[in-house]
């Protein structure tokens, strides 16, 4: 499978969809804002990355703003907070085949470079 979830607001998640070529290697594009996330393949997405922890953003705004910094999260309250809100999905997430690809740090962008033009 060839997608990606991103926010179509984000400069940064345009950027890199652009700099990645995405839609010209037919990748699925999926708005999270306009289109949410189902449990399906939130499942899905934690199945290649190993956990919910990493799929979570903390650097959204509501992380402080819900005082979740001060909590101890667990795996479940990971999954809720992704599915009920867009913004916790650490953004983007590029599912290229079998390997994942999650936020936005240079390292991880270069990974999937290398994966895509494979």
């Amino acid at each position: 499978m060839k997608k990606v979830y991103y926010l179509s607001s984000c400069s940064t998640c345009s950027r890199i969809m652009d700099e990645l070529k995405l839609k010209q290697h037919n990748f699925v594009l999926q708005d999270i804002k306009t289109e949410k996330i189902t449990a399906a393949q939130l499942d899905e997405m934690k199945k290649l990355s190993g956990s919910y922890e990493a799929l979570f953003s903390r650097v959204a705004l509501k992380y402080r703003a819900m005082g979740l910094d001060k909590m101890q999260l667990t795996e479940t309250d990971y999954k809720n907070y992704i599915l009920s809100e867009y913004t916790f999905l650490k953004r983007p997430v590029i599912l290229a085949g079998h390997a994942i690809f999650i936020g936005n740090s240079k390292n991880t962008i270069a990974l999937a470079k290398e994966e895509i033009t494979k």
